[in-house]
């Protein structure tokens, strides 16, 4: 394909194929590459409070609400089990969080955000919400209404799809 990104994208932007770019994967294309742009430009902002990027996102599920098992925000973060313990482990080395055993399950940790968790928030929502400013700059509010719509349809349509698989998989066994 000539003039395309890594064969996903067209070469040009308007022969997509389908309104949803869905022949050739140019939407799945483009959110990868929005989601990278984001993370790159946030990386290098919360970087100077030495979190990186995967530390991030436990974080933020943490300042929303502490004390969350491990499995759930493994849930919360989308990220599969061994790789939150694995964050909670550098995270409660650097003195971010603590594991404190649920009084109801003695089998599960709660993670709980300590001073130095709680105090990274004020340094770090600061540099996200500059970040999520300068994305939109330009952008008209009807334009970014109506992307954000369009972008929560698309979630929901592959969320619906994945708990189709899932069920109909869990019926197979």
């Amino acid at each position: 394909m000539e003039g395309s990104v890594k064969g996903w994208e067209p070469a040009n932007p308007g022969d997509s194929g389908s309104a949803a770019g869905s022949d050739d994967g140019a939407l799945s294309f483009v959110v990868r590459e929005v989601n990278r742009a984001f993370a790159r430009a946030l990386q290098t902002r919360i970087a100077r409070s030495g979190v990186s990027m995967g530390q991030w996102f436990f974080l933020r599920a943490l300042w929303e609400e502490d004390g969350l098992t491990q499995r759930e925000l493994s849930h919360r973060v989308g990220m599969m089990e061994p790789t939150t313990v694995t964050a909670v482990n550098v995270m409660e080395s650097q003195g971010l969080v603590q594991r404190v055993r649920n009084t109801h399950d003695r089998r599960k940790m709660n993670i709980f955000l300590t001073d130095k968790g709680r105090e990274l928030r004020d340094a770090m929502m600061p540099s996200a919400a500059e970040i999520a400013a300068l994305a939109i700059d330009g952008i008209a509010p009807a334009e970014l209404a109506l992307t954000l719509d369009v972008l929560r349809r698309v979630g929901a349509n592959l969320n619906a799809v994945s708990a189709a698989a899932r069920e109909a998989g869990e019926h197979e066994a």
